[in-house]
């Protein structure tokens, strides 16, 4: 018979752990946690989004199609905006968003429905609180009006009843897998590590409210995220973090992935008007094949 010796206060006490130990064990949870979201297939490979949106690519082209998942961003962070939602449900919503559009075309469901109902869901998920139909619908339809006129000539289209089928098959897509882990926490985790002060980590929050409008979110996973917009901010606050980061153990590749990105990101905005574009752009955008009632 095995005999089992009760634990001694030494037994306790916690593991010190060694400045390299502790950095070994952050990476393996990094690992898990990375390992955690592939198994989800939410990290994917560039050249397999690029293949889930043959489809939209051959219509719109690669520029017109990022224009376009700006613009319904822009109307997911309205949306959070006037319904006075914190950040991290607008995060979520608009991780949904794109989420649902890599598996699926743009003409599965229209965005305009599909922005709303991920910022149905996403308030749910992070637990802010459920909003009301009415409020939801009456919302979409005044940002519609006073703020998206440019794009839109016509009122919003949808009711509620489209919006809870679209809710389905939004769960549906998501495999019920609801739990989106975003950079905001580890950005600041990181920046009180690296001594940042309060002008670099706010722009750093800023470059991570931008990178919603990239597809870093579905390519690199929220600490990647966190550690790039850390470090644009340093550069251009002129504030020396080389030593901080050749200390982390991180892919350095990935994190200058993710500053591509960005840095892409606003070089298109220099040149990039939406209200003279977004009109032509959303008549050209594939669309489903039945349109709600009017």
């Amino acid at each position: 018979m095995l005999k089992i010796n009760k634990p001694t206060a030494n037994d306790l006490r916690p593991i010190a752990l060694t400045e390299n130990s502790y950095k070994l064990f952050m990476s393996i949870i990094k690992d898990k946690i990375e390992e955690h979201i592939k198994s989800h297939q939410w990290l994917l490979d560039k050249q397999d989004l690029i293949k889930e949106r043959q489809a939209d690519l051959e219509v719109l082209s690669e520029e017109e199609y990022q224009k376009i998942m700006i613009f319904f961003t822009n109307f997911i962070q309205q949306l959070g905006e006037t319904l006075k939602l914190r950040q991290q449900v607008v995060a979520t919503a608009t991780v949904f968003l794109k989420r649902f559009y890599a598996r699926y075309s743009l003409k599965c469901i229209d965005p305009l429905l599909l922005a709303p109902t991920a910022i149905f869901l996403a308030s749910k998920v992070e637990e802010c609180g459920v909003i009301s139909n009415n409020r939801l619908i009456s919302t979409c339809q005044t940002v519609v009006k006073n703020k998206f006129s440019y794009a839109y000539t016509t009122e919003f289209p949808y009711r509620i009843n489209q919006v809870l089928e679209c809710e389905f098959y939004l769960l549906e897509n998501m495999d019920c897998c609801l739990i989106v882990y975003q950079p905001y926490r580890p950005l600041i985790q990181y920046g009180q590590d690296l001594g940042c002060d309060s002008e670099v980590l706010q722009l750093a929050w800023m470059i991570t409210n931008d990178s919603l409008r990239t597809d870093v979110c579905l390519l690199y996973p929220p600490y990647q995220i966190a550690l790039a917009c850390i470090q644009l901010a340093c550069v251009i606050h002129q504030k020396d973090c080389k030593q901080w980061f050749a200390e982390l153990n991180t892919d350095i590749d990935h994190i200058m992935g993710v500053t591509s990105h960005l840095l892409s990101l606003y070089e298109l905005w220099k040149n990039y008007d939406e209200r003279k574009e977004i009109q032509a752009l959303l008549q050209k955008m594939p669309k489903p094949n039945t349109q709600p009632p009017r």
